[in-house]
């Protein structure tokens, strides 16, 4: 006569699915959560600091000034002020729209073709001030050569 095994789950093996289950669980909406807060997050703009925003605002302040000045202090300017900004921004996403401008004031110190329209300046103005809107510092950035 032969007997079949009977499956016989114990008290440890359920305890030990449920804990199995209650782990799983966590895990996948802990990955839930992430992915939400990336999906949400990914198109937003960096945001600088204060400082970083107050820098980039000396700088722009500066480059309204040497835009309309000689070509050689706008060259020396440019280099000096791009060392600065280099070493001090942190935010380097605002950093190259502030490198941006001060090359566009080159530009237009030069008299150069590439100098830019003040719809340009406009455009990229919007594009600064998104990093600064959490610093409290409005950026300002005025035609160039004016």
């Amino acid at each position: 006569m032969s007997t079949t095994p009977t499956t016989y789950t114990t008290p440890d093996r359920k305890r030990s699915r449920l804990v199995i289950g209650a782990v799983t669980a966590v895990i996948a909406g802990a990955l839930v959560a992430g992915a939400g807060y990336w999906w949400l997050d990914r198109d937003e703009l960096s945001q600088a600091s204060a400082d970083d925003c107050r820098l980039a605002q000396r700088i722009i302040t500066e480059a309204g000034e040497i835009s309309t000045g000689s070509a050689r202090d706008a060259q020396a300017w440019w280099k000096k002020t791009g060392d600065e900004r280099r070493a001090q921004m942190e935010d380097g996403y605002l950093g190259a729209r502030i490198s941006q401008y001060e090359g566009w004031a080159l530009a237009t110190a030069q008299k150069s073709p590439e100098a830019p329209s003040a719809k340009d300046v406009k455009s990229l103005e919007e594009e600064a001030r998104g990093h600064c809107s959490d610093s409290g510092v409005t950026l300002s950035m005025p035609p160039l050569g004016a």
